[in-house]
C-alpha cells in the first residue's frame, strides 16, 4: 500500500511538473548598446540569461529536437533586443530567399504575450536567409492576422556551428501596461526545414485546445514605459496607361491617358492600448488583380481582401455568423471589399453616345482605431467616407456627366470584453451605411443599412469544450423601388408564386430581418466535434457592408474529426472529419440536406495528401428561376482528391480534382482537374504554374424568362461548359527588402446550349417531368440577330424570343510588381498590369484557336511608380 502511494504520489508530481509553465527573465545593462547584425559580439550577450532545452512540438511532440536551440533577451528604455543560436550544420540550413511574411525554409522566432491576457500574442520570425515575418494572434490562436507589419530590425549570420538571429523590436510596436515589472507570456520556436519539425521552449500540447494560454511567462523587464507609435506616410503616383485606340470614341481616340495623384496614411498610438490608422485618398494601384471567372449562378461570388488599410487588424472586426473554415466561413457582418466598390450603377446612353465609367469608387478618406485595453476590452472601430462618383459622356451635342455612385458614409464598431483569463468573452458589433442619394436614377440603392450583433464565447475544461452563440439584425431603408428590389432579390425572391410564408409589398420603405448562431462543440483532444445550429430570417439584408448569399434559411450541422498527431506506419500525421447537415427555409421545407466524409494526411516522406466524399439529396432551390417557383434540384455525389510532393525539393508538383454526378441520370455532372508545378533554380527565386481545366453539364441551366398570355416561360437549357485557365507566378527575391513579383492568369470559358425547354411543374417528382421541350417546329434560330425564336402554339406567329445564350470569354490579366523597402515603412513600388480579353456567342472550346484569338487582341497596359516616405517612430 506504501508503495502504491509513493508510485501515485511520483506520477502526479510528474504530471504537475508536465504542466509547470517555464519562466524566463529578461536583463538589461547600463549603456546597452547593441548593433543588429546576427553577430553576439557585445559584451552584454555574453552575460545575458542563455535559455535552451527546447522540446519538440512536431513531429514527435515532447521528445527533443534533432537540433538544440539557445536564445536571450536584453532590453532598455525603448527597444527589445532578442537573440537566438540556431545550432546545426551549417551545409544542411536550408536558406530560401523570399518576400516579407511569404518565409521559407528555417525559421526562428518569439511570440509575445505583453498584454498577459492569455488571448492575445504578437509574432516576430526570420528565416535563415533574413526575410521577416510577423502577425497577431488574437482568441487565444483560433485567428491569425499576418497582414500586421510592425516596424522592427532583424538580422542573421552563419557560424560554424549553425545559423544566428539578431532582433531589436521597438517598444513602440508593443502593447502593455505601465508597471515596475512587466509579466509577459512568451514562447520561442525554431523551425528546422529539411525535417519538418517544430520545437519550442515552452513545451505545448496539441491536443490542448488553446495556443496563447500555453506560453511560458517573462519577467525581470522592469521600469520601462509604454511608448506609443506615431508617423505619417505620405505617397505620390505617377500613373500612365495605354490601350487600343477607338476614334469613334472620344475616350478612347488617343490610346493614351496619365495621370498624378497624392495621398497619405497614418499610424497614431492614442494609448497604451489603442491604435488609429488613417487614410487620405488611397492608392491601391500595386494590389494584383482578382482572378477572372463566369459566374451563371445567383450568388454573389465572394473575393479576398488585398487592401493594406483594410486586411490590418481585421480579426478584430470580423463577427462570422456561422462556425468554421468552409464555404459558410466568409459570411460576415463586415465584408471590406464594399468600400470602395465598383459603383453600382452604369450611365445611361443615347444613340452615338459614350462613356467613361470608373472602375471603382475612390476613398475619400478611411479611419481605423483598433485594440486592447488593460482590462479586456478588445475595440474596432472604422470609418470612411467614399466619393460621388460620375460617369463622363459624350457624343454628337453631348458633353456631360452622370451620377453613377452617391457620396456614402460606412461605419463598423466591434468591441469584446474578455473576463475569467479569456475563457469567457462578450462582444458586439454595429454597421451603418448612410448614402446621400440626391439622383432619381439611384433610387434602387437603400438609402440607410444597419446590422448589429452580439456574441459569447465560454470556454470550459481547459479550454477543450466551447459554446459559442449569437444574435444579429439588419434594418434597410429607402424608397419604395430600393426595398421593393430588396424583397425580390435572387436571396429572399419573396415574389415567388409558391412563398406563402412571407408578404411582398411594394409600398414599403424599410426591411429588417435577424439571424443566429448556437454551436456546442469539443476542440481538445484528439477527438473533436460540434453541433452547430443557426438561422437567417427572410427579410435579414446585411449587403451594403457584410456578405451573405442567402437568408431564409434555417440551418443543422453536425461536425465531428480525429487526429493522429504522432507518426504512425508510413503516416507523420493524419485527419479525419465528418460533416453532416440540414437546411430549412422558414416555411418549413426541406431546401436540402447531406454530409461529406473527408480526410488529409502527411506522409513520411513528406508528401501530403487528401481527399473528400459528398453526398447530397434532393435540394429545393429557391432562386433558381429567378423569382419563379421554387425548382426540384436532384441530389448528387461527389469526389475530391489530391497529392501533392515534398515541398522541400527544388522541383516540386501536386495534382487535385474531382468528380460531380447527380443522382438523377443526364441531370448534372462536372469533372474538373488542376495540376500545380514549383521550381526553384536558385534561392531567390520561386516559379510557380498551375494550369486547371474544367468541364460541367446541367440541363437545367437557367436562360432567361418571356411573358406567355397569362403566363411565363421560364427558360432553361442544357450547357456544356468548359474552362481553362492558368495561374502563373514568379518571384525574384534580390534581397529580404527588394523584390520582384509577377502574376499571370490566362482565361478561357465557354458555354454551348441545346436541347431548350421551359418548366411545367419545377417540383415534379421525375426530371423529365419538369419541362417540356421545344420541338424543332416550335423553335427557330436567326442567325443574322443571334436571337432564337418561339412559336409555341406553331400558328406562325412568333410568341417570344430570347437572344442566343452561347458565350466565349476570353481574358489575359498580370501583374508585374518592383517593391524595394529602401528603408522601414518607406516604399517604391514600380507596377506593370495588363489586361486582354474579348467575348463572342460562338460557345465553342478551341484551345488554340481561343489564345490565339485572346493574345491578338490589344492589351490595355497599366504603368505607375508609387513613393513613399514613413516619418515618425
Amino acid at each position: 500500500m506504501k508503495q502504491a502511494t509513493v508510485l501515485l504520489f511520483l506520477l502526479l508530481f510528474q504530471f504537475i511538473s508536465a504542466q509547470e509553465k517555464r519562466t524566463y527573465t529578461a536583463t538589461t545593462a547600463e549603456n546597452l548598446n547593441i548593433t543588429v547584425n546576427g553577430v553576439f559580439d557585445e559584451p552584454e550577450w555574453q552575460n545575458a540569461n542563455w535559455e535552451n532545452n527546447f522540446i519538440q512540438h512536431e513531429p514527435n511532440e515532447g521528445e527533443a529536437p534533432t537540433r538544440q536551440t539557445e536564445y536571450a533577451i536584453l532590453y532598455d528604455a525603448n527597444n527589445l533586443y532578442v537573440a537566438i543560436r540556431s545550432l546545426d550544420d551549417p551545409d544542411s540550413i536550408s536558406m530560401r530567399m523570399t518576400r516579407r511574411d511569404e518565409t521559407e525554409g528555417d525559421l526562428a522566432g518569439l511570440y509575445i504575450d505583453s498584454y498577459f491576457d492569455k488571448r492575445t500574442s504578437f509574432a516576430f520570425i526570420v528565416s535563415a536567409a533574413g526575410v521577416r515575418s510577423d502577425m497577431v494572434s488574437t482568441n487565444d490562436g483560433d485567428n491569425e492576422d499576418d497582414t500586421w507589419d510592425p516596424i522592427w530590425y532583424a538580422k542573421t549570420s552563419l557560424t560554424k556551428k549553425g545559423w544566428n538571429a539578431e532582433m531589436r523590436i521597438p517598444l513602440t510596436q508593443l502593447r502593455f501596461e505601465e508597471s515596475e515589472e512587466q509579466v509577459w507570456g512568451l514562447n520561442i520556436f525554431r523551425y528546422i526545414f529539411r525535417e519538418d519539425e517544430l520545437s519550442s521552449w515552452q513545451p505545448m500540447k496539441r491536443e490542448t485546445a488553446g495556443f496563447t494560454s500555453q506560453f511560458g511567462i517573462m519577467r525581470g523587464i522592469k521600469n520601462i514605459k509604454p511608448k506609443n507609435s506615431m508617423n505619417v506616410t505620405p505617397y505620390m503616383v505617377a500613373r500612365t496607361e495605354r490601350f487600343e485606340e477607338v476614334p469613334e470614341n472620344p475616350f478612347l481616340e488617343s490610346g493614351k491617358s496619365s495621370g498624378f495623384d497624392a495621398g497619405l496614411d497614418a499610424k497614431i498610438g492614442l494609448t497604451n492600448y489603442l491604435t488609429m490608422d488613417l487614410t487620405i485618398n488611397p492608392d491601391f494601384g500595386q494590389v494584383e488583380a482578382d482572378p477572372s471567372q463566369v459566374n451563371l449562378s445567383t450568388y454573389e461570388t465572394f473575393f479576398r481582401e488585398k487592401r493594406p488599410f483594410f486586411i490590418e487588424g481585421n480579426n478584430i472586426l470580423s463577427y462570422k455568423l456561422a462556425f468554421g473554415d468552409g464555404n459558410q466561413s466568409a459570411n460576415n457582418l463586415f465584408y471590406s471589399r464594399r468600400i470602395g466598390r465598383r459603383p453600382h450603377y452604369s450611365a445611361d446612353l443615347n444613340d452615338n453616345e459614350y462613356a467613361e465609367n470608373p472602375d471603382f469608387t475612390r476613398i475619400l478618406g478611411a479611419a481605423k482605431v483598433t485594440g486592447k485595453t488593460k482590462n479586456g476590452w478588445s475595440v474596432g472601430v472604422i470609418e470612411s467616407v467614399t466619393a460621388e462618383e460620375k460617369a463622363k459622356i459624350k457624343g454628337p451635342g453631348a458633353d456631360r456627366k452622370q451620377v453613377v455612385e452617391p457620396l456614402t458614409n460606412y461605419f463598423v464598431g466591434r468591441v469584446q470584453k474578455d473576463f475569467d483569463e479569456g475563457n469567457t468573452y462578450v462582444g458586439g458589433m454595429f454597421t451603418a451605411v448612410n448614402r446621400k442619394i440626391d439622383d432619381s436614377h439611384l433610387d434602387f440603392l437603400h438609402k440607410s443599412a444597419y446590422t448589429g450583433g452580439i456574441d459569447f464565447v465560454h470556454k470550459w475544461h481547459n479550454k477543450d469544450w466551447f459554446v459559442d452563440a449569437g444574435v444579429y439584425f439588419s434594418r434597410v431603408e429607402g424608397s419604395e423601388e430600393a426595398i421593393l428590389n430588396t424583397q425580390t432579390s435572387y436571396s429572399r425572391t419573396y415574389q415567388r408564386p409558391d412563398a406563402d410564408y412571407v408578404t411582398l409589398d411594394s409600398t414599403r420603405t424599410s426591411l429588417a430581418g435577424t439571424g443566429g448562431k448556437f454551436t456546442l462543440g469539443k476542440t481538445g483532444g484528439r477527438f473533436k466535434f460540434a453541433g452547430i445550429f443557426s438561422w437567417k430570417s427572410p427579410g435579414l439584408e446585411i449587403n451594403d457592408i457584410g456578405y451573405t448569399p442567402e437568408v431564409d434559411d434555417i440551418m443543422q450541422a453536425f461536425w465531428a474529426g480525429y487526429r493522429w498527431y504522432e507518426p504512425f506506419s508510413i503516416f507523420r500525421s493524419m485527419g479525419l472529419n465528418f460533416n453532416q447537415w440540414t437546411n430549412y427555409d422558414f416555411g418549413g421545407d426541406l431546401v436540402g440536406a447531406g454530409g461529406n466524409i473527408n480526410g488529409h494526411a502527411q506522409f513520411k516522406n513528406f508528401w501530403n495528401a487528401f481527399s473528400s466524399v459528398n453526398i447530397n439529396g434532393e435540394q429545393l432551390s429557391h432562386s433558381a428561376l429567378r423569382g419563379g417557383p421554387s425548382l426540384k434540384l436532384s441530389g448528387n455525389h461527389s469526389f475530391y482528391a489530391g497529392v501533392f510532393s515534398n515541398p522541400q525539393k527544388k522541383f516540386t508538383y501536386g495534382a487535385d480534382g474531382g468528380m460531380n454526378w447527380s443522382n438523377e441520370n443526364g441531370y448534372f455532372s462536372s469533372k474538373s482537374f488542376e495540376i500545380e508545378f514549383g521550381y526553384r533554380p536558385i534561392k531567390a527565386m520561386q516559379i510557380e504554374i498551375s494550369p486547371e481545366f474544367g468541364v460541367s453539364d446541367n440541363r437545367l441551366q437557367y436562360i432567361t424568362q418571356q411573358d406567355y398570355g397569362n403566363d411565363k416561360r421560364y427558360i432553361m437549357g442544357t450547357i456544356n461548359r468548359k474552362t481553362f485557365s492558368t495561374s502563373i507566378r514568379v518571384n525574384y527575391n534580390i534581397t529580404p527588402d527588394l523584390t520582384v513579383q509577377f502574376w499571370g492568369q490566362p482565361f478561357i470559358a465557354t458555354g454551348d446550349y441545346d436541347a431548350f425547354k421551359y418548366i411545367t411543374d419545377s417540383k415534379a417528382s421525375d426530371i423529365d417531368n419538369r419541362y417540356a421541350l421545344f420541338t424543332g417546329e416550335q423553335i427557330t434560330y436567326d442567325a443574322q440577330n443571334s436571337v432564337y425564336n418561339i412559336d409555341e402554339t406553331l400558328n406562325g406567329t412568333t410568341d417570344y424570343s430570347f437572344n442566343n445564350p452561347d458565350f466565349n470569354v476570353k481574358e489575359f490579366l498580370s501583374n508585374l510588381v518592383v517593391r524595394w523597402e529602401y528603408r522601414p515603412g518607406s516604399m517604391i513600388y514600380l507596377v506593370w498590369s495588363q489586361n486582354r480579353g474579348c467575348y463572342n456567342n460562338m460557345g465553342k472550346f478551341d484551345f488554340g484557336n481561343d489564345i490565339s484569338d485572346l493574345f491578338d487582341e490589344k492589351p490595355h497596359n497599366v504603368f505607375l511608380v508609387k513613393f513613399s516616405y514613413r516619418i515618425g517612430r
